[in-house]
């Protein structure tokens, strides 16, 4: 594609994968943000919990003042917590929507436009209860979102049996789940991640093409799926090319392709494509940053 990509799409990073000492809500947020918010390859990004008052604020101020497009990523909250939205324990489920309740209002105070959660647990044998039990904890956060502001409402869709055993899920529940929340919400989306696709054991076309009127952004990265025994196997977000892994340029071409070819990329409104790489015991940030800007540069000018 000879037509620069930024026409196309704005290009975003999940900061808290890029920089994981600042998973926890703690560490070095306002320094790693600043690192991202000057380098103008980046339009986009998606930040977490942020624990210290003063660093929501310094953040917030940053954000206001760079133009970027901002995301609240709440996996942190609910992961390390253990917290599970579809819980079949009604008092469970309160305890994860507490939190996410109070991630909305953070996403709020610093300036972000669209807020993404993850479901729970998934178990073969209650898989329908657990739904029904996602759903209402759903309607739920939705409805505390709009009464507190305007905040895009997105779910992202995890493996079920490989990594994070999540509810939601393979594409067809996750098309289910998101029609029955715009009944109520009709601006309620999906996030597909080119990094779960192989977890899920899905294609581009089969993950995309059913969820193209559903569809609010999506992240690309890697993953290990090939063999339990190896070192980054599963949902960990390895750099492009990484030994045994499932996506690199090949990969992303396909990905991007299909999202032309539904046309959720596009000139008009262009949507957020994210990298989601992490970088592994003994690699760097910078590195693994640098590594995806090359691959997405790579795979861009394959595309048709």
């Amino acid at each position: 594609m000879q037509t620069p990509k930024r026409n196309f799409f704005k290009t975003g990073i999940i900061h808290f994968m890029a920089f994981p000492e600042t998973i926890g809500g703690e560490g070095p947020v306002v320094e790693t943000v600043k690192r991202i918010v000057t380098d103008d390859y980046f339009d986009a990004i998606s930040v977490s919990w942020i624990k210290d008052s003063g660093a929501r604020r310094d953040v917030g101020k940053m954000f206001a003042q760079s133009q970027m497009t901002v995301a609240y990523g709440a996996h942190p909250r609910l992961l390390s917590q253990g917290l599970n939205l579809n819980h079949l324990e009604k008092a469970e489920r309160v305890k994860a929507l507490a939190t996410l309740k109070e991630g909305v209002d953070e996403a709020l105070e610093i300036g972000a436009s669209s807020f993404v959660f993850l479901s729970g647990k998934w178990e073969e044998a209650t898989q329908e209860d657990s739904y029904k039990a996602l759903v209402e904890s759903t309607l739920e956060l939705c409805e505390y979102a709009k009464s507190q502001g305007d905040l895009e409402m997105v779910h992202e869709n995890f493996d079920q049996d490989i990594d994070k055993a999540s509810l939601i899920g393979p594409t067809p529940l996750a098309v289910r789940y998101a029609e029955e929340v715009r009944k109520s919400f009709p601006g309620f989306g999906l996030l597909v991640d080119l990094s779960h696709i192989p977890l899920i054991g899905e294609s581009p076309r089969e993950a995309l093409l059913p969820v193209k009127d559903l569809l609010a952004t999506v992240d690309i990265g890697n993953c290990v799926k090939a063999d339990p025994s190896l070192p980054r196997y599963g949902d960990t977000h390895p750099c492009f090319g990484y030994p045994n892994g499932e996506n690199d340029v090949p990969e992303l071409v396909e990905f991007l392709q299909v999202l032309l070819d539904i046309r959720f990329l596009n000139e008009n409104n262009p949507p957020v494509v994210s990298f989601e790489v992490r970088p592994g015991e003994g690699e760097d940030s910078e590195v693994t940053i640098a590594n995806s800007k090359r691959t997405l540069n790579a795979a861009w000018a394959r595309v048709d």
